[in-house]
Formats: structure tokens, sequence, C-alpha cells
């Protein structure tokens, strides 16, 4: 298996949403991104995704910053916050309307979940196509009247872009396989971008050449990949890495609540020795990483 080269002067990123304080996980992807970056001489960056406005909270990206200086994790440059790039996500959107490769669609989650039609795909169900069989008349009589999202027609963006490879630094080239997802939102009802789209155009305008994240986002690559073609943007190398679970092996998440780093910089918890615990793969009881 050939790996690809790393680019001269790494540029990587963090992206949390704040939706809930970091845990260790968080911790542990944030440090690994830090390391690679300024280890080579290159650049990481912060930014917040607090396009989602009913549970984004000022107080938890306080929060974030807090977190990675207690950890000792600076970044370069101002941090980059998604509410304040609305309108580059509608103008990418518009670009795609014009292409015609995407549709209003106004199916409910419950619709979804009730459709009989609709197979389970990497992201979970996957949407049945409701909507992509409407008129042109009925769609703008439905999208004056009613709340809506975006849809992006898989089959034919696919069929525009032709054959995809990305880059995984740890598995070689990845042949994309975004018909898997089936037709994603690309904008949601209640915020005018979904994380699909914002966070492709993100990496694209922050320079953003190798992206680390978690191993559960590696079929979310095959849609920023087709994005990418689409919108006529760069591709970055790739890294997944893989999870922290706990001891029954449920993944670590904010809504669970994790080991939180404020919970741990509360309990005395000395930074540079969690720090070098971190890039030893030393975890506290109870926690290991997931094979990815």
């Amino acid at each position: 298996m050939s790996l690809p080269a790393l680019p001269q002067h790494i540029v990587t990123r963090f992206a949390p949403s704040p939706t809930g304080r970091l845990h260790i996980g968080h911790g542990w992807s944030a440090l690994m991104a830090h390391d690679l970056a300024r280890g080579a001489g290159g650049i990481f960056r912060l930014r917040i995704e607090d396009i989602d406005g009913a549970r984004s909270r000022e107080e938890h990206v306080a929060g974030i910053v807090e977190d990675l200086t207690w950890l000792g994790i600076g970044w370069a440059g101002a941090v980059v916050r998604q509410s304040e790039r609305l309108g580059h996500y509608a103008d990418a959107l518009d670009r795609l309307k014009a292409m015609g490769l995407v549709y209003p669609c106004f199916c409910t989650r419950a619709d979804i979940a009730g459709s009989a039609s609709a197979p389970h795909g990497p992201e979970g169900p996957v949407y049945p196509g409701t909507c992509r069989a409407l008129t042109k008349g009925e769609r703008a009589a439905r999208t004056a009247q009613e709340p809506h999202a975006w849809r992006i027609d898989m089959a034919r963006a696919v069929a525009q872009a032709g054959a995809l490879t990305w880059q995984d630094a740890d598995r070689g080239t990845i042949i994309a396989d975004p018909l898997a997802a089936g037709d994603v939102v690309l904008a949601r009802k209640d915020a005018p971008t979904s994380y699909h789209l914002a966070a492709t155009l993100d990496d694209a305008a922050m320079g953003i050449n190798f992206v680390l994240r978690g191993s559960d986002l590696i079929a979310a690559t095959d849609i920023h990949r087709l994005l990418q073609a689409l919108l006529d943007l760069p591709t970055p190398i790739y890294r997944h890495h893989g999870l922290l679970v706990d001891a029954q092996g449920k993944r670590l998440a904010k809504r669970s609540g994790g080991i939180q780093l404020a919970q741990l910089r509360a309990d005395g918890m000395d930074p540079e020795r969690l720090r070098d615990d971190l890039r030893q793969g030393r975890f506290p009881v109870g926690i290991s990483v997931q094979s990815s």
C-alpha cells in the first residue's frame, strides 16, 4: 500500500461544536492535530462550528478556549466562527442550485424513519428520495409556504463529478462512495447550511491541507470529496483516528458527560502530565481506543 506524501507546510485544525464541554477524547484529537502541525513547522487553527442555533452556547465557546489553553494547545490566527460565514454557505448552495444538483425537501425525520423504502447507510437511514420526484411547479409552490431543507441529488451529482478518490495518511488511496449516503442534507430547515457543506467550505477557506478527525467520519469524507469536486475546492489529506470508548465500549460523548477536561482541571490534574499521557496513548482507567 502506497501512502501519500505529507504537505511540506502542514495546516491542520480542530473544529468542535459549542454544545457542551470538551471531554478527554476531544483533547486527545486536538492535541494530535496540534502536534502534527507544530512538529512539522506548520500551522494549527481553531474553528467553532456554531451553526446549531438551538444547542450552541457562548459559555461553551468560552469553555472550549479555556480547556484548550489549559491543556497547552495554542492556535494561529483568529478563531473562525461558522455563524459568521453564513453568506459563503448560501453562495455555494446557490451554485449547486444553478447546476441542478439540489432540491427542496419537506419531509420530517418521522416521515423518513417511517418510510418502508428507507434503507440504512453508513450514517443511518438513507433518504428514500420522496421529494426528488416532485415537479418543478410543486417544488416552487411548497417552497414558498413550507419549511424545507435542501438535499443533494446524489446520483446526479456523482454522475457529473465522475469517479473520485481521496488520500488517507494511514490507509492510502480511498475510492469515494458518496452514493452510499444517499441524498444528504446540505442546508437544514433550521439553518442555512449543514455540517457537510460548511466543513468542506471552511477547510478550503482556512487553507487546511491535513484533516485529522475520528474514524466515525470516514463516510462523511466521501461526501466532502464530492463537494470539493463540484465546487472546485482543494482536497486535503485525511487521517481518521480511533475513537475513545468507556469500559462498556460506548463512545465518549458530550451528552453522556465522558471525562470532561474541565472536571480534570477542577480535580487538580496537572495539564503537563495529561499532555504527556495523551501523547503516549495513556488514558484514565476504563478508557481505551476503539479500533479504527
